[in-house]
């Protein structure tokens, strides 16, 4: 199943400003995050080179959207990996800040 979710536990670290995947290796994959008021804002998202092509980034930022859905933070993709990611699934793009939507060429 090429599309199935990785078996990683995925948490958000705060105290390092991160999401991050325990790859089980000593490694981790993580996507880092900055709070302005009432936004999250996505600055780099990592995943080790041996563990790429696996899904775990876009689980990473699954993750991060729904945890910024759930705390009410609007979005700010930086990150050019949240930025595609976002601009190709509609059903997160409600979470964007209003000034990121002209950003990504997203209509208004």
């Amino acid at each position: 199943m090429p599309n199935a979710a990785p078996p990683y536990a995925i948490r958000d670290n705060a105290e390092k400003h991160r999401f991050e995947a325990d790859l089980g290796d000593g490694s981790f994959a993580i996507a880092e995050y900055t709070l302005p008021s009432g936004r999250i804002m996505f600055t780099h998202t990592e995943v080790p080179a041996e563990h790429e092509g696996q899904g775990i980034g876009s689980a990473l930022i699954r993750f991060a959207l729904a945890s910024a859905r759930e705390r009410g933070l609007q979005v700010i993709p930086i990150c050019p990996f949240f930025a595609a990611y976002i601009k190709k699934h509609a059903d997160v793009q409600d979470l964007l800040d209003p000034a990121y939507r002209k950003v990504l060429g997203l209509s208004t």
